[in-house]
């Protein structure tokens, strides 16, 4: 078998990033010489838990991320460094369960045994900004309605053109890139894979458009809402169920209504029936609130849903069907961790094909300005502790990703709730000093 190091010496890469992602999303790794990387391939690189956002102590022996060989990446912008997605596993050996990519390979298993093959695509969405954040890079980026223009597109074609070839490299099959629906704002579409595989790429590519960002002199945000009066930033996913084997789309049925198998609508209704749990993983931040049940924006739609419901190729609910045979899941914002996302997706929708939901009729109408009558659709949580306390009464959500994870991402982003509520806003002074 060819080590890490031979592959480091035929491609002249000098350095590797051992990485993972801790709950809150945050990349963290270690930058290893190619002389120790065999070494780390078999014994992990080890990490202070508490350090990253897991639930972990001081006093808490190491974690060590021992790298995933198949998933390496040769950084396309400094190619004597690449980039591995590793596995956090305790100083004794076992595979730490509340680790965000242990639990989606969990997941993934689970499904397996069922017979199926998950397949994912993602839409990930991002605002270019100056260099210190406080406004969009292209001051002639105006138009209330500035999706897909050529003009502000064309003005960042450097930025984008480095992204994009280097996505056509690595074998991405990246196919389209626009400019989307908020001033500043961008969309860079590649293939779908196997859901392990899109993931690590998620969460490569948000590191690799910081990177190519800064090195123009600017800064890329994946932020669910930087600014008030624009589109919040996406993370729209595509899903579709293969066999095994990966030959069959099981979601694929001609005679299906839109092209879609029942397999497929008792996936959705999986998904619909834990939507609101599902918020507290897919829209994990305070500010993720801002995005969902928004007012209009500048161009006249939030383009993000707020209720759990399900359409055909309609942009205004939780879930389109836009082609035979997939679904795209529109709640998940640029905020949501790359691994945590499809786990709870899928975790969802496996309930549903189990339990042989039914996700009822589908909806056609404009959600924004002609909403479901109260009662014919279920509203999403208004804010993040809404949405955590509905994941902790969602018991098939908590199982199917495990009790050790549900417990350490519930109790982090409580204290996170509480860390922003004990904040005095501006908008707190502007309104309330002369009380």
């Amino acid at each position: 078998m060819t080590t890490l190091s031979q592959i480091a010496q035929s491609q002249g890469i000098r350095y590797f990033l051992i990485s993972f992602t801790d709950l809150f999303g945050v990349a963290r790794s270690k930058l290893v010489p190619t002389e120790s990387i065999d070494q780390m391939a078999i014994s992990g690189a080890g990490f202070a838990g508490f350090a990253a956002w897991l639930d972990m102590t001081p006093a808490d022996p190491d974690i060590l991320a021992i790298p995933d060989p198949s998933s390496l990446i040769q950084l396309p912008w400094q190619p004597e460094v690449a980039w591995l997605a590793a596995d956090l596993h305790t100083i004794t050996g076992e595979p730490l369960e509340q680790a965000p990519r242990v639990v989606l390979k969990r997941v993934l298993q689970q499904a397996q045994d069922l017979g199926y093959r998950v397949r994912t695509g993602v839409e990930c969405e991002y605002f270019l900004l100056s260099p210190e954040g406080e406004q969009i890079a292209d001051g002639r980026d105006r138009q209330s309605k500035p999706c897909y223009d050529q003009q502000s597109l064309m003005r960042q074609y450097e930025v984008i053109r480095e992204i994009c070839d280097a996505m056509l490299g690595l074998g991405w099959g990246a196919y389209q890139n626009d400019h989307e629906d908020g001033n500043g704002q961008f969309e860079m579409n590649w293939m779908y894979a196997d859901a392990l595989v899109t993931a690590d790429r998620q969460a490569f590519f948000k590191y690799m458009v910081k990177s190519i960002a800064e090195k123009h002199g600017l800064r890329a945000t994946f932020m669910p809402k930087p600014f008030a009066h624009l589109t919040g930033n996406g993370c729209h996913t595509h899903v579709s169920l293969w066999d095994n084997a990966g030959q069959e789309n099981l979601f694929y049925d001609p005679q299906g209504e839109l092209g879609l198998s029942q397999l497929g609508y008792q996936f959705i209704a999986g998904v619909l029936h834990s939507a609101e749990a599902l918020c507290a993983i897919t829209n994990p931040t305070v500010n993720s609130y801002k995005r969902i049940n928004a007012p209009v924006t500048l161009s006249g739609a939030t383009w993000s849903p707020n209720t759990a419901s399900y359409s055909g190729n309609n942009r205004t609910h939780t879930i389109r069907i836009p082609d035979a045979g997939r679904f795209e899941f529109r709640l998940a914002d640029g905020a949501a961790n790359p691994y945590l996302l499809p786990a709870a997706l899928i975790a969802a929708g496996l309930d549903g094909i189990v339990q042989k939901r039914d996700p009822g009729v589908r909806r056609d109408n404009n959600s924004y300005t002609d909403p479901l009558p109260v009662g014919e659709a279920t509203p999403l949580p208004k804010n993040l502790l809404d949405a955590l306390r509905c994941l902790a009464s969602n018991e098939m959500i908590t199982r199917s990703l495990g009790k050790p994870f549900a417990t350490a991402y519930l109790k982090l982003k409580h204290q996170e709730w509480n860390q922003f509520t004990s904040c005095v806003t501006p908008w707190e002074l502007e309104n309330t000093l002369d009380c």
